[in-house]
């Protein structure tokens, strides 16, 4: 295979698609998922009915001073309260087990592929890397597909469901607020595209650290040899550093992205509002129908805000996705052949290197190899001697199959390795 993409060429992700790469996690526990959008639904419509028995309350018991059907109105209060708890938490509990055991399934499965891959992939891949989405990439799509998920759910269909009873109680401040949604959506969507690049570029910059510890640590030897302990840390230091400031650029403009989101939203609200008194005063609206669409209307921006909120998780979680699909597609360049050769029923061992020619491909221009011709006869006894550098590894590493050779051939009995 190709070696994967550095963080430095890496294709940025234009679309949410990564996310897709979730479907074969998810597949197993539509059970579930049907479950936990069963419960979302009854809680639903649990919270919509709240603010319709306020407004009976309001309107029929307060206003018209009726005490007689105040229990009524009171229990039927409790008893959409207590539906909306239970289902509410019900919903948490489904959602965030999907999330866990998806997340669960997705580590295993880039495991098992990175732990198949062959001796090139981690010659030209650093182990840090590798870790860093093992980690770092595989919690945030915890995020997404567990929590986040379901606040995500939670708030689609409350933005839904509000917007409707909305409409039912009042048409004419409906239609206002259709008008005033565009106006707040469409900056939203704007800084959440810069939030996803920053976000990518901050889980860059924490593989690097990742891969600057890994590759240090596994050579400290080396590092304490030549007293190199002070440059390595600074140069550890630095990535942080790096890491840190993306961070926070992050952060700031998803800080932005928040703020702007609840001020248009809530000024839409107060700007209904406003409408709405006036209709009150007017006669043409009770008290109780005015009460109900502003509790609809909070649920309508609060479910906005909550929604904005989350567009940058979900913008972070398909760039992880898609770090970690490039694990899930990797393929290693040390495959079975298409029709391999049977050995001899009875194997007897001699080996024979054929004019082998071989370049690690982290050093294209230095030969481990040239022109190599070795015969080990069944049951012979060799040794290799020579300096570092000089093949003996690289002999043992093609007898295995861990790479093959550029030129020439290597037998077991007479049988080329990889045909």
């Amino acid at each position: 295979m190709a070696a994967m993409s550095t963080n430095a060429d890496r294709p940025r992700a234009k679309s949410l698609n990564p996310l897709r790469a979730l479907l074969p996690f998810l597949r197993p526990y539509r059970g579930m998922m049907i479950a936990a959008l069963g419960a979302l639904l009854v809680a639903t419509v649990a919270m919509l009915a709240l603010p319709v028995a306020l407004r009976q309350l309001i309107d029929h018991v307060v206003a018209a001073k009726d005490s007689s059907t105040l229990d009524r109105y009171l229990i039927g209060f409790l008893a959409a309260s207590v539906i909306f708890g239970v289902f509410a938490a019900l919903r948490f509990y489904l959602v965030t087990w999907l999330g866990e055991r998806v997340v669960a399934d997705l580590r295993s499965a880039v495991y098992r592929r990175v732990v198949r891959m062959d001796p090139l992939f981690y010659e030209t891949t650093r182990v840090g890397e590798v870790l860093s989405r093992l980690t770092t990439d595989t919690t945030l799509v915890q995020a997404i597909s567990g929590v986040n998920l379901s606040i995500i759910l939670r708030s689609s269909l409350s933005l839904i469901g509000g917007l409707v009873m909305l409409g039912l109680t009042s048409a004419k401040l409906m239609g206002i607020m259709l008008v005033l949604i565009p106006i707040t959506v469409v900056p939203l969507i704007v800084i959440g595209r810069r939030v996803r690049s920053l976000s990518r570029a901050s889980q860059d910059r924490i593989a690097d650290t990742s891969g600057l510890a890994g590759e240090t640590l596994n050579a400290i030897q080396t590092v304490q040899a030549f007293t190199l302990e002070e440059l390595q840390s600074q140069r550890y230091r630095n990535a942080v550093e790096d890491s840190f400031s993306t961070a926070i650029r992050r952060t700031r403009v998803r800080a932005s992205l928040t703020a702007i989101g609840i001020m248009l939203v809530f000024a839409g609200i107060t700007f209904v509002l406003w409408l709405g008194m006036r209709q009150v005063l007017a006669g043409t609206m009770t008290g109780g129908q005015l009460f109900q669409f502003l509790l609809y209307a909070g649920f309508v921006g609060s479910s906005a805000a909550a929604l904005t909120e989350m567009w940058g998780e979900i913008q972070r979680a398909a760039g992880a996705m898609e770090r970690l699909s490039e694990l899930l597609q990797a393929r290693p360049t040390i495959g079975a052949p298409p029709h391999p050769v049977d050995l001899p029923a009875r194997v007897t061992g001699s080996l024979r290197f054929d004019n082998v020619t071989f370049h690690y491909p982290s050093r294209p221009d230095s030969a481990a190899l040239a022109n190599f011709s070795l015969d080990v006869a069944a049951g012979e006894t060799i040794a290799f001697v020579g300096p570092s550098g000089a093949g003996k590894s690289t002999t043992f590493q093609l007898l295995l199959r861990f790479y093959d050779p550029d030129s020439g051939r290597v037998l077991i009995d007479d049988r080329q390795i990889g045909n």
